[in-house]
């Protein structure tokens, strides 16, 4: 087994100002541990990152073709999307085919997470909605799952439901876990969260990468929606979108909120997650393209829109730069 160094470090001047650490675990599709950042079983908050998951009963149901879905809407599903209007207007759209509306959604609103969506919002002097929630996808695509299932719709995001218990299950089966080894909680947006180790996370990306490439079926869907549908993952100059793109659809991946990500390198269906400990995002991207680079899934000079993202430079108020944040081996 390989140890990695993907810990973060943020400087001013030639002075290391602050440091980020960052736990880390590379497994493959038969579920060996092939590689570790400090704490590859550090246990923590999935987060987002579950969501190709939690999505996946609706697909194996015929859920998707009962509503003649197709690559956009489990895309959605499946994203932290931007609140663009692109997103926007699938979500909605997505409601409207089951016959609900916004009000529907548990998840509240928040200002769109990408710049474009945030600047045609406040153009068009609106406020957000829950439609520009990043999770508004998923939400539409339980409410769906409710819904064909003939379960109640209120409650839908709550512990004890249907749906919730069906996410759960699968989320335990593709992790390798029983359902009653997952930790719940409620995450951001309404929904139940699950707590697993980081290598569990790790794995579920490797068997959804070596399922993708040997069957038909729900997760070949769920990964060709998101490999052909990259904005619809993120957003304009969105780190999961980017990765995706540059990566020529090789490399999916998914992020998670507090600093947890996860992906896979589909060729050689090896899964990969982090955690950076304190949470901060601005260490995220650089721990995963390093850890990425070191497991061979992306070249060791990366392309211009993913070195934006591995080196990023600290400007003070005048714009100047005066310091920088990368992954301390850099």
């Amino acid at each position: 087994m390989h140890t990695f160094q993907i810990d973060v470090q943020v400087t001013r001047g030639t002075c290391v100002e602050s440091r980020h650490r960052v736990h880390g675990a590379v497994v493959s599709a038969d579920g060996a541990l092939l590689g570790a950042a400090r704490d590859a079983q550090l246990v923590t908050a999935w987060r987002s990152c579950a969501k190709p998951f939690q999505v996946m009963s609706l697909v194996e149901t015929g859920g998707l073709d009962r509503l003649h879905w197709g690559d956009d809407e489990l895309a959605l599903a499946c994203a932290s999307h931007g609140g663009e209007p692109e997103h926007v207007s699938i979500a909605e759209r997505m409601l409207r085919d089951i016959g609900l509306e916004e009000g529907d959604l548990a998840c509240g609103p928040h200002e769109p997470l990408s710049r474009r969506g945030a600047r045609i919002l406040h153009d068009l002097h609106m406020a957000p909605t829950r439609l520009h929630n990043n999770c508004s996808g998923k939400h539409a695509a339980m409410l769906a799952r409710a819904r064909l299932a003939g379960w109640p719709v209120s409650g839908y995001e709550r512990d004890g439901h249907p749906v919730q218990e069906a996410c759960a299950d699968i989320v335990a089966a593709w992790t390798g876990l029983r359902a009653s080894d997952l930790v719940r909680a409620t995450d951001g947006c309404g929904v139940v969260v699950f707590s697993l180790p980081l290598s569990n996370m790790a794995s579920s990306f490797a068997r959804l990468g070596d399922a993708w490439a040997r069957v038909d079926g729900a997760p070949r869907r769920i990964v060709e929606a998101m490999r052909s549908r990259p904005f619809l993952v993120g957003g304009t100059e969105r780190f999961d979108t980017v990765l995706i793109e540059e990566s020529g659809g090789r490399i999916l991946s998914k992020i998670g909120a507090e600093g947890v990500h996860t992906a896979v390198d589909l060729d050689r269906a090896i899964g990969v997650a982090i955690k950076v400990q304190d949470g901060a995002v601005r260490a995220q991207y650089p721990a995963l393209l390093r850890l990425l680079q070191h497991v061979g899934a992306l070249p060791g000079v990366l392309s211009p829109r993913l070195q934006a993202f591995a080196r990023t430079p600290i400007r003070n108020t005048r714009g100047d730069v005066v310091g920088g944040v990368y992954v301390m081996d850099a």
